[in-house]
């Protein structure tokens, strides 16, 4: 997803949850153009269309959106009360019986908004620990965070950050480059990864690094600082000293695979990077849950004592149901 879509989605959900429907539709109706398999942008649009009185949009809303994710027990709800007031009684049973048994005897499944829901949680608890000097901790979680979402290259700029304060340049290095590789145009991470080149001694390297974050943004403080730094260092490439836990001196680079090293980066404001660019991406949405009562609705007397009141946005907004 671009960043303009990411946009999109964020800002839907934020007026969907703040009750600003129309608002809300005309973002996440672009989505909808776009054919964005997120389940919970076709159950939001179909609460919104069920709200106007538009009941055949906001079946094929719902619709959709089991098409996507067939567990989506929230939108299986409001698709049996959508039939319902549109008189099909017989198939707003089958869809509310059919949801009730998915619901007590399938496995539980995270859709993509669910997901980086709860890997935020995790990189918020990794920062937290990060914090107070706990980079173990803070490992574990964001490793926890990415297990989620391997692709949040945020929060893996933040877990080769620590690799990098542990020491463990080797693993800092590994981090960044696949960063690197799923967004090279985040200028965070390319950032952090020149930074990591240099305390390996591979100079050239990190100038290139840097040499590409100034391409894509010429006025790029930092990009600035650490090119000035290596171009006015008398140090010749690849003598970068760093030194093992035991004590033992590495030259030119040479560290084996997940040797844990300390090394002095001069000057030291090279480990200083303003936060706005050591953030997320531009566009990176944060996830917010949804559970907004929408309407009113009236069922059929041999559904009165089993279906909901009416379409209501789910806690998991992509498909989860909520734990019994």
């Amino acid at each position: 997803m671009d960043d303009r879509l990411r946009e999109l989605l964020n800002r839907g959900r934020e007026h969907y949850l703040a009750r600003e429907y129309d608002r809300a539709e005309r973002c996440l109706s672009e989505l909808a153009r776009e054919q964005l398999a997120y389940a919970d942008v076709y159950d939001m649009l179909g609460v919104i269309y069920h709200q106007q009185g538009r009941l055949i949009d906001a079946e094929t809303a719902f619709k959709e959106a089991l098409r996507i994710n067939p567990a989506y027990t929230e939108a299986a709800l409001n698709l049996a009360v959508t039939l319902n007031d549109l008189g099909k009684y017989r198939d707003a049973k089958e869809i509310y019986e059919r949801a009730m048994a998915a619901s007590k005897n399938s496995p539980r499944h995270l859709d993509p908004f669910a997901k980086g829901k709860i890997a935020n949680m995790h990189a918020d608890v990794g920062a937290a620990y990060h914090a107070v000097g706990l980079f173990e901790d803070a490992v574990r979680e964001y490793e926890r965070a990415l297990a989620l979402c391997p692709k949040f290259v945020d929060i893996r700029t933040k877990l080769g950050a620590t690799f990098r304060e542990m020491g463990n340049i080797v693993a800092a290095v590994r981090e960044f480059e696949r960063v690197k590789t799923e967004n090279p145009r985040f200028a965070g991470g390319r950032l952090h990864l020149g930074l990591s080149y240099y305390a390996q001694g591979r100079r050239q390297e990190a100038a290139a690094e840097w040499q590409q974050v100034l391409e894509m943004a010429p006025d790029n403080k930092s990009a600035q600082m650490y090119l000035a730094m290596v171009r006015q260092s008398p140090q010749p490439i690849g003598a970068l000293r760093t030194r093992t836990q035991d004590g033992a001196i590495v030259e030119d680079g040479q560290l084996g695979d997940g040797q844990v090293t300390t090394v002095d980066l001069t000057p030291a404001a090279v480990e200083e990077m303003p936060a706005a660019e050591s953030g997320p991406p531009p566009g990176t949405p944060r996830l917010i849950p949804t559970d907004t009562q929408v309407t009113q609705s009236y069922v059929a007397q041999d559904l009165a004592e089993d279906l909901p009141a009416a379409p209501q946005a789910t806690d998991l907004p992509g498909g989860g149901s909520k734990p019994e």
